[in-house]
């Protein structure tokens, strides 16, 4: 059975899908992680979060998930320093 051009089409296009699914633009990381985009540069420059440059920087979603993984617990306002949260209730 041979694929006609809309169902080679079709899947070409299923698999653009997918591909951009797996991808974020540093806007929509930061919208993900309800921060800004500055920010999110800042955690890339700090190679905190890893990147590659399609055009421009992307983000995969693997890769956002292990970085959030990786630092649950921390406190990430310093991306140049951080440190463990600190959960202690002072008077």
């Amino acid at each position: 059975m041979t694929n006609t051009n809309k169902e080679i089409e079709i899947k070409e296009y299923v698999e653009d899908c997918k591909i951009n699914d797996m991808l974020y633009t540093v806007k929509e990381v930061a919208k993900i992680i309800k921060t800004s985009p500055p920010y999110v540069y800042s955690l890339i420059k700090s190679n905190k979060l890893p990147s590659l440059k399609l055009g421009s920087l992307k983000i995969r979603k693997t890769t956002l998930e292990n970085f959030l993984e990786q630092y649950e617990g921390y406190d990430l306002t310093d991306p140049y320093n951080i440190k463990p949260l600190n959960l202690e209730v002072s008077d």
